[in-house]
Order: structure tokens, then C-alpha cells, then sequence
């Protein structure tokens, strides 16, 4: 699904994205946030990672055998060949590339562990909602699991760690906020029900930002794991730099 273009000019990323893993079939890419991760016709201000990359190297070939929302920093995967991309292809229909999120959010949660077992869909337009694309827990959605896990905690938030076993729209950002626990920066499941429609009237104004804590989403790619030539590969992506020092930043429960 293609978001509608911003009436404003985007924030401008103040990273480019780096190799983190090398593999003669493949890359593994720190994809920062801001960054699409491949060009959008209607979004050509906004920088992505394929372009950046087959410029970098000089492989036309690379492509993305998965994708990671602009604001979401943290794992990409890029195939090196057609040959990969085919079985990268196999591996994401068989459902057995594991991928792991960190993801700060507002609360506490009453709980270290947490498999959510919740059907999700449109949530539709009207009442409080006039974001077309929000999904929710919904009795004739799609089914939807994700399994939690509190990695750290401060006065009134909570460092967690998602495991979707399942790949809906939106889940970990839909899931979270249907547990009472939105994520710092989320425009369309944060705490601010108009903060959505005001980035596509405005872009990300200084106001905006203070009122969202972040200027992105704080959802970070953190591991991505897959059966490859007889083994297990595992890559790790640590926090990003910005939500580390927000992370770090934030008062310790007294």
C-alpha cells in the first residue's frame, strides 16, 4: 500500500546506510531511519537504500527481498543475484526468515513475556479515526501473532523486544498499541490521535517532534536470522544511535 504524498518536504536523513554483513549471496545493510527501502514513484525526495547501494557497489542486481518501513532503522536485506533473490523468495513464502524488533514504547507492562494472539485489519474511517491505513484488533482480521519480550525499563517507558510470527501490516505498531503500550514516535499509534494527518499537512515541524518525544517511529530491525546453504545464518543490527541516546536519556524507575 503506497502512503499519500506529504503536502510538506521530509525530514532529511543524517545517515547513510552501511554494510554490516558481506555474504557472497548477499548483503546485510544498516538501513537508518528516513531511508526507504526501495525508490516509490510518488516519493522521490526521499532516498533509498537499493539506489544508494547499487550506486555504491556497482551491482545492478541487488534487490530487496523484504522491506523496512522509512522510519524503522535496523536489518535489510539485499540479494546479490537473481539466483538468491528467487530463494530468498522461497524462504519469506515458507515463513521461516526470523526477524526480531526493538521497539520503545509508553508504559509499563505488568508482565516480562507476552504472546499476542490477535486478528488484525482495517480499522476503518469514522469516530476517532481518520487514518485510512490504521489497522486494528479486529473479530474479522487477518490472523496476527507476536510474542514480546521487556528487554529494559524506565519511569514510564519500556524498552521491548517483538517476535511477529506472522507478517500483517503494521503488526508490532498495531499490536503494541492494542496492549496499552504505543511506541515513542508512532504518528499513526502514538498517543496523539491527529499527529498523522498534522506530518502530512506540515512534514515533521520542531513542534510536532516535541510532541511525539521523536521524530521517527522507535522501531529498530534488531536481528534477522534464516536457513542458508546447510546453516543457520544470524545477523544483529545493534539499537540505533538515536533511539540508543533517547533510551539512555530517560530517567530510572525510582
Amino acid at each position: 500500500m503506497t502512503l499519500p504524498v506529504s503536502r510538506a518536504p521530509l525530514l532529511p536523513p543524517t545517515e547513510k546506510p552501511r554494510v554490516v554483513v558481506e555474504h557472497p549471496d548477499f548483503y546485510v545493510i544498516h538501513k537508518p531511519a528516513l531511508w526507504l527501502t526501495h525508490p516509490v514513484r510518488a516519493r522521490v525526495d526521499v532516498p533509498d537504500v537499493l539506489t544508494f547501494m547499487r550506486a555504491e557497489t556497482g551491482e545492478s542486481n541487488l534487490a530487496p527481498p523484504h522491506r523496512l518501513d522509512r522510519e524503522t532503522s535496523g536489518a535489510q536485506l539485499l540479494s546479490r543475484d537473481q539466483d538468491a533473490a528467487r530463494r530468498f523468495f522461497t524462504l519469506f513464502k515458507e515463513h521461516v526468515v526470523g526477524k526480531t524488533y526493538l521497539a520503545v514504547v509508553h508504559g509499563e507492562p505488568g508482565w516480562e513475556r507476552r504472546t499476542l494472539d490477535a486478528p488484525l485489519g482495517d480499522l476503518g474511517l469514522g469516530g476517532a479515526n481518520r487514518v485510512a491505513i490504521r489497522q486494528a484488533v479486529v473479530p474479522n482480521g487477518r490472523p496476527a501473532v507476536t510474542d514480546f519480550r521487556v528487554v529494559g525499563r524506565r519511569a514510564g517507558f519500556t524498552l521491548v523486544e517483538a517476535y511477529p510470527r506472522s507478517g500483517r501490516l503494521h503488526q508490532i505498531r498495531a499490536h503494541l498499541a492494542h496492549l496499552g503500550l504505543p511506541m515513542v514516535g508512532d504518528k499513526i499509534y502514538g498517543r496523539d490521535p491527529q499527529a498523522f494527518l498534522d506530518f502530512m499537512e506540515t512534514g515533521q515541524t520542531l513542534e510536532l517532534t516535541a510532541r511525539l518525544l521523536l521524530p521517527r517511529q522507535a522501531l529498530h530491525a534488531a536481528r534477522i536470522a534464516f536457513p542458508w546453504a546447510g546453516t543457520q545464518f544470524v545477523a544483529e543490527v545493534p539499537l540505533a544511535a538515536d533511539l540508543q541516546t533517547f533510551w539512555d536519556g530517560l530517567p530510572q524507575r525510582a
